[in-house]
């Protein structure tokens, strides 16, 4: 569903992607896993068209969205939840899934897609009229995600959402992750610095290091590489 083909991207005079190359089959949830500053926000950023590729291409279902603006690339079916959830602060929580939704033309079926949220965050609905900025961060995660699937996106992305967020509401979050992937047949590519959890639920791994892949396989043998343990597992 998502190719990224040899991507480069600068800061300036910095070249913050070498040349990343991932692949993103249809229905599955692929994570790429790395520490602070390899990349890997820079890569979803890209693919969101916030950020302009220097070279090389994006595809989305086999067209090219490189350096597509951000409300085309959201239109075409890729949605992203922001590192640090993003939430707007002065919206309630209808409101905030509301935003997620601007550019659809299908408002009847906006009640089917609340109740459906609904049930998978029952914490969203406690605090649907309630205003964004008093949320925890576990359940500002949950609108942000809940935002992003409004769109009625066909690829998700996630950026980090385990960051400042209680260890308990870690695990219901990526437990949700993988339920919607499974009842929505929904693909997903998840950034995670929670390297364990991210190649737990996903099917196949990259290991981004200051800008270029330096590994890539199936998340089960990521999970069994030394390399990795050592660095990202905490040697667990």
């Amino acid at each position: 569903m998502l190719e990224i083909k040899d991507l480069q991207v600068c800061y300036g005079s910095i070249m913050a992607l070498q040349g990343v190359t991932i692949t993103v089959p249809t229905g599955a949830i692929v994570t790429l896993i790395g520490a602070n500053g390899a990349g890997k926000t820079t890569v979803l950023r890209a693919v969101s068209g916030i950020l302009k590729a220097t070279a090389g291409a994006i595809l989305f279902n086999g067209e090219e969205i490189t350096n597509h603006p951000p409300h085309r690339i959201v239109g075409m079916g890729v949605s992203q939840s922001p590192e640090g959830r993003m939430v707007f602060a002065n919206l309630t929580v209808r409101e905030n899934l509301l935003m997620g939704a601007y550019l659809r033309k299908d408002k009847r079926h906006f009640a089917a897609d609340f109740d459906y949220l609904f049930n998978v965050f029952p914490r969203l609905k406690e605090r649907e009229k309630q205003v964004a900025g008093t949320l925890s961060g576990g359940e500002q995660q949950m609108l942000a995600i809940g935002r992003a699937l409004m769109s009625k996106p066909k690829c998700l992305m996630l950026d980090e959402p385990s960051l400042g967020i209680a260890p308990l509401l870690v695990k219901t979050i990526f437990s949700k992750i993988v339920e919607i992937n499974k009842q929505l047949s929904l693909t997903v590519l998840l950034v995670e610095q929670n390297a364990n959890l991210a190649l737990e639920i996903s099917s196949y791994g990259y290991v981004l290091e200051t800008g270029r892949i330096i590994l890539e396989a199936p998340s089960a043998e990521l999970r069994k590489n030394e390399k990795v343990r050592g660095a990202y597992l905490g040697g667990a």
